[in-house]
């Protein structure tokens, strides 16, 4: 097995999510005792997200390059960047480092088209909702995606950094993420992405009408069967776009979160 290099911390909430998936995933493949090898470089989410709110993006991109690179020192075969909103830097991280980045937008995109669904709405912090970086990969990758009115965007963004990010659940806040969902699925969106990893924090499949597409479950699958399968390059490095079992991805990851919750 490859080893993974993740940037976290943004939040370690939704970080030590991922390690978990990661060690499930790979046992779940390899069966016993097995658990994945993967190094971790966590910034502190505090810094960055002062950068985010002063755009100063820029800067950001600058010290999670230096995350990146730090994780190449200690051995990692590819990165990950533990978090949706901080792929605006994606560029950034992938230009400082010789192994391959494995971009999150395109591990959701490879889920939402193999379980056979086009529009789907997506919720994130603003940054992800708003700007191109993200929702346009998506959109380039042949999805239609829309997202909430002005008033479920503030919302959304406001329940993932005053509460979920700071280890806060609250059931008034699932409430409204149901209403936010509901008007999603009345303007169209056949499935909802889940486009901050803390949201999954939050939600489960039953929260919602429509197939939920977790994007932090989706990223840790892409790394391991990444890691069990490219060369130590990172030459060939894809996400795995094949639904497994012969059953639409989508569908698949509604069973397997009711399973585990």
């Amino acid at each position: 097995m490859k080893t993974i290099g993740l940037i976290g911390g943004m939040s370690w909430e939704s970080t030590a999510e991922y390690y978990r998936l990661l060690n499930e995933f790979t046992r779940d493949r390899l069966g016993g005792l097995h658990s994945a090898r993967c190094v971790l470089c966590s910034v502190d989410f505090a810094d960055i997200e002062q950068l985010q709110v002063q755009g100063r993006w820029a800067e950001a991109g600058d010290a999670l390059a230096a995350a990146a690179r730090s994780l190449e020192a200690a051995g990692a075969d590819m990165v990950l960047i533990c978090t949706n909103t901080m792929h605006k830097v994606a560029d950034t991280v992938a230009a400082a480092v010789s192994v391959p980045l494995l971009h999150l937008a395109d591990a959701t995109a490879a889920a939402v088209r193999a379980s056979g669904l086009r529009r789907v709405g997506l919720l994130g912090t603003a940054f992800t909702m708003e700007q191109d970086f993200y929702r346009g990969r998506l959109e380039a990758a042949g999805l239609d995606v829309t997202v909430p009115d002005a008033e479920g965007r503030a919302l959304v963004h406001q329940v993932i950094y005053e509460e979920l990010c700071r280890g806060t659940v609250r059931e008034e806040s699932r409430t409204a993420y149901r209403k936010v969902i509901r008007n999603l699925v009345s303007a169209g969106a056949e499935g909802i992405i889940l486009g901050c990893t803390e949201i999954e924090l939050l939600l489960d499949p039953e929260d919602s009408p429509v197939p939920l597409f977790p994007t932090s479950r989706l990223h840790a699958e892409a790394a391991v069967t990444a890691a069990l399968s490219c060369p130590a390059s990172g030459e060939g490095l894809q996400v795995d776009e094949e639904p497994r079992n012969g059953e639409p991805r989508g569908e698949v990851l509604r069973e397997e979160r009711v399973v585990q919750g």
